[in-house]
């Protein structure tokens, strides 16, 4: 990660030295555009926060470990589509659904929707897409969740 932070500041540092004029008019954009959307992203943050501290891994772990394997997989993506969070947090928690016996269908179903539908940003995605494509993105994520998962607990050999 880094490196991603080294590669972007030598890039800033030669969009700077080729163009100063649009190199500051680039950051007075983003500058405007971040301040835009940090109200509804800290309302995310907070309710996701909320969420996380309502539900506790255990809690999760107990109803993702059932024996049908295709409704602990629904519950899962439910679960998964209602509190959004990054990769970073997604996968440690994972990690941590793993050893307390949630299976690779389970988790698959629910990390792939926790990154990829999004119940808690509907109304910062809605004013951006509309609500049409808002609704369609999430059930088709949602029904895209469903299938990895399947192939994934074809995979592990934890289905057929």
């Amino acid at each position: 990660m880094k490196y991603l932070y080294i590669i972007t500041a030598i890039l800033v540092l030669i969009s700077f030295i080729a163009d100063r004029k649009k190199t500051y008019k680039s950051f007075f954009v983003a500058y405007k555009k971040f301040k835009k959307i940090l109200p509804a992203f800290l309302s995310m943050l907070i309710l996701v926060s909320i969420i996380i501290f309502i539900i506790p891994e255990k809690t999760i772990s107990r109803y993702l470990a059932g024996d049908n394997i295709l409704i602990s997989s629904i519950i899962a993506a439910c679960i998964g589509s209602i509190a959004f969070m990054p990769g970073f947090i997604a996968f440690p928690l994972s990690g941590i659904l793993l050893q307390n016996g949630v299976s690779y269908t389970v988790i698959s179903s629910f990390t792939t929707t926790l990154m990829t539908v999004g119940f808690v940003t509907m109304p910062i995605e809605k004013s951006f897409f509309g609500l049409k494509v808002t609704i369609i993105r999430n059930l088709l994520y949602f029904i895209f969740a469903i299938i990895i998962a399947m192939i994934t607990g074809i995979f592990f050999g934890e289905i057929f």
